[in-house]
């Protein structure tokens, strides 16, 4: 690891939490369109809202928060009144979420490494792409035995404004947290997200045991390794 790194960033989804993502958003969403049906929403109509609703997150230009450009854009389709059910859906992802934690495969290691490193002084973020709200967030930590783990700081769709790959989400941390580029470490799985994080100087990771590669990316100068290697690489007794 570099010298001088205070700070490592984890990306969550196939990083920290080993996952196929279609397989998982498959699930994940057969289980909210299931808890939504009885409040009138079609399944199909449902989802394809959602996906606009992330959509405009992820195009979001830091006007307004994640989970406003979600919402609006939700209750655009839907009226005014699918706001009033926004605590229905938080309280999904605090209880019937947990049933798409079949779709991951939950490793030890995550909490033994950052159990490690906080040990160790450095402090630890958690930089998943803030498309969720906390509360779901939080769950999937739950899954790893993560939840209430000590991370300096966790992106979610209420205190974000933008989303990976855009340059400015990371920006956005670094001010938040205090850090400059030069002491901190993002560690993902995603060659387009993940790495975007060199745009704005900070060094990468990219783990490889669920590696996405949508861009077919030269790799040979970013470090990566599978997530047993990453121990070695930040000086952590496996």
């Amino acid at each position: 690891m570099k010298d001088g790194v205070t700070t490592v960033l984890f990306d969550l989804d196939g990083t920290l939490l080993p996952m196929e993502l279609e397989e998982f958003t498959n699930t994940y969403f057969g289980l909210l369109a299931k808890q939504a049906a009885p409040y009138g929403y079609e399944p199909k109509s449902f989802i394809a809202a959602v996906w606009k609703g992330t959509g405009a997150m992820v195009k979001n230009d830091g006007s307004r928060s994640n989970a406003d450009a979600f919402w609006q854009t939700f209750a655009a389709i839907y009226g005014e009144k699918a706001l009033a059910q926004r605590p229905v859906f938080d309280a999904f992802y605090a209880n019937e979420f947990n049933g798409a934690r079949a779709a991951t495969r939950p490793t030890p290691l995550a909490k033994r490494l950052v159990d490690s490193l906080r040990a160790k002084g450095v402090q630890v973020v958690l930089a998943t792409n803030p498309l969720f709200p906390l509360v779901a967030v939080e769950t999937r930590l739950g899954w790893l035995g993560l939840k209430g783990a000590g991370f300096a700081f966790i992106t979610s769709y209420e205190n974000s404004f933008y989303c990976k790959p855009d340059p400015r989400y990371f920006e956005e941390i670094l001010k938040t947290i205090g850090k400059s580029p030069a002491e901190c470490l993002m560690v993902g799985n995603d060659a387009t997200e993940d790495l975007a994080a060199r745009d704005v100087g900070i060094e990468t990771y990219l783990i490889t045991d669920c590696l996405v590669d949508k861009e077919g990316k030269d790799l040979t100068d970013v470090p990566h390794g599978t997530f047993a290697q990453l121990f070695d690489y930040l000086g952590v007794a496996l």
